[in-house]
């Protein structure tokens, strides 16, 4: 069987790794409500909705 030599260190088991490593970028998608931009099965930040309907209220809203 093969057996190590000797023990790996973290930094060149990671640069090994890196290599098949990409980063990717965030995916967004447009609000229905809003048309802010959000990331998807999210709430928006801006409005409050999930799937057409609103999930978090405005405090701002609330005390008026």
């Amino acid at each position: 069987m093969a057996v190590p030599k000797g023990k790996v260190s973290k930094q060149r088991r990671n640069t090994r790794n890196s290599a098949n490593f990409k980063a990717e970028s965030v995916s967004l998608v447009e609000c229905p409500k809003c048309h802010e931009l959000k990331a998807p099965h999210k709430v928006c930040k801006k409005c409050g909705t999930y799937k057409n309907e609103t999930v978090v209220e405005d405090k701002k809203k609330k005390k008026n």
